[in-house]
């Protein structure tokens, strides 16, 4: 099964370097407030678009597109998205994939076949803060798992968290900092008030820049680049 939602034809941002489509997969297993794409949070059995689509689409953008963005939802719970990505790299485009870090199984299994390039990982929280952050019960044991196999793998990288002042606090970021302590690359990313699943949160604010710049600063004795965006 590999459930999707839709396709942006073209995005110069969500790839590093490279021109890509990006692949919009459905169902996601958290629940987090400030989510931008709670149309995407649960199975829509209507949905219009086929594997084949997308793979048609792409042949006719060789040599036009670099890569290919797949991300949701969360792309993980999809029991098809090996296979998918298999057919994406016999295409010969680059594969970046947005997660949440909660199938490690799967992102080893990637990793070890060489069938990602690039990998996003959303840090959400502290560890002792995740089920509070994302609205269900985590495995934390599987988030450390992840974060340990993309930090060791050969490929590019960036974890990044989306910061609201009212969940996350200075301390917190302190601990986030050892959790993906050694890691090449990491974003803080402001929260923008828009459609989102809880929309009490649009009233909510993130830190001012030169506070944002002082948690970079900080979290640089963990991690080799931090920034904000």
């Amino acid at each position: 099964m590999f459930k999707i939602a839709g396709i942006q034809k073209t995005t110069l941002l969500d790839y590093p370097t490279k021109v890509a489509a990006i692949v919009f997969t459905q169902g996601c297993n958290f629940r987090c407030g400030y989510c931008h794409n709670p149309e995407l949070l649960d199975y829509n059995k209507n949905t219009n678009f086929l594997p084949e689509d997308i793979l048609n689409f792409l042949k006719t953008r060789l040599g036009k597109l670099d890569g290919i963005v797949i991300t949701g939802g969360e792309p993980t719970l999809q029991t098809g998205l090996y296979d998918f990505i298999k057919k994406i790299k016999h295409l010969d485009f680059a594969v970046k994939l947005d997660t949440n870090g909660t199938n490690p199984k799967i992102l080893e299994k990637l990793l070890n076949e060489n069938l990602v390039d690039y990998i996003a990982m959303d840090i959400k929280a502290p560890i002792e803060k995740y089920s509070e952050i994302t609205g269900i019960n985590v495995n934390t044991n599987n988030i450390k798992t992840s974060v340990n196999l993309i930090i060791k793998s050969s490929i590019e990288y960036e974890f990044r968290t989306t910061v609201l002042k009212s969940q996350l606090c200075f301390d917190d970021f302190d601990k986030i900092g050892q959790l993906i302590k050694g890691a090449n690359l990491y974003y803080l990313q402001k929260f923008v008030p828009n459609k989102i699943y809880n929309e009490k949160l649009n009233s909510d604010t993130t830190y001012n820049n030169d506070e944002l710049q002082a948690i970079c600063n900080h979290m640089k004795q963990y991690i080799k680049e931090v920034y904000y965006r």
